[in-house]
């Protein structure tokens, strides 16, 4: 399994941005397909962005299209979920997680998952 730490969660006005990093600890980063996934209180996990090994692919949960923008670095072992206009309902814990293969949307395609960072919006 991959060590994956997240961190640049925090506190935003509606309207604003924040930037999650989430760094890898494996020598084969560039065989991973990277996303982030998000868990409300008293809601299940939810896909927000993935992106695939190579070619820079990427997908997008509907509500986040043209707000959040998921990039990685191959030579940082890194991936970033850059989030702007943000609006309350963001309000959640942001997982990074890594694919070795499978559906990007689907939580059971990654076998491994950071901690978890806070993202809290507020009016």
């Amino acid at each position: 399994q991959v060590q994956l730490e997240e961190s640049g969660g925090g506190w935003a006005q509606a309207g604003g941005s924040l930037r999650l990093s989430c760094v890898a600890s494996t020598r084969a980063f560039n065989t991973y397909g990277m996303g982030w996934f998000r868990q409300a209180p008293g809601r299940e996990r939810e896909f927000v962005a993935a992106i695939a090994r190579s070619l820079n692919i990427t997908y997008y949960e509907d509500s986040v299209k043209g707000r959040f923008t998921i990039s990685r670095d191959n030579a940082k072992n890194a991936v970033y979920l850059q989030m702007n206009s943000l609006k309350p309902e963001d309000t959640a814990v942001y997982y990074c997680a890594a694919s070795f293969g499978g559906g990007p949307r689907f939580a059971k395609s990654y076998e491994s998952w950071g901690q978890g960072t806070q993202v809290t919006v507020s009016t």
